[in-house]
């Protein structure tokens, strides 16, 4: 079975990829399963909930959604063609996704897309 989509780090113009700095900042077993849903979603795009869900509202944004023993992460990406660009990571802390996060997340987007 082949990748659908194929993933990528968000790069800033100084060339820090600030999701994979915070995927490393994690425990191991954290960094396992949250990598192992965003394989998931590589080789079964399109996915739907409850692994992947899209931003209401945000039309080229989706989060992918994993459970850790710290709490509930939110990887923010967008997809460009066959690319899956993880835009930004956090650990959830209330039921709503903080504004700041997406704002974060679409000023990456529109930083390496212009759109």
């Amino acid at each position: 079975m082949s990748k659908k989509i194929v993933v990528r780090f968000f790069k800033t113009e100084a060339g820090n990829e600030p999701v994979k700095d915070w995927l490393l900042s994690l425990d191991w077993d954290s960094k396992k399963i949250i990598g192992n849903d965003i394989k998931t979603a590589e080789y079964g795009w399109p996915i739907g909930m409850p692994l992947i869900r899209k931003f209401e509202g945000q039309q080229k944004l989706w989060e992918v959604r994993s459970n850790i023993k710290d709490g509930i992460v939110r990887i923010i990406f967008t997809i460009d063609g066959e690319l899956m660009i993880l835009l930004h990571g956090f650990i959830k802390k209330s039921q709503k996704t903080e504004k700041k996060d997406i704002d974060l997340a679409v000023k990456r987007r529109k930083d390496i897309l212009g759109k």
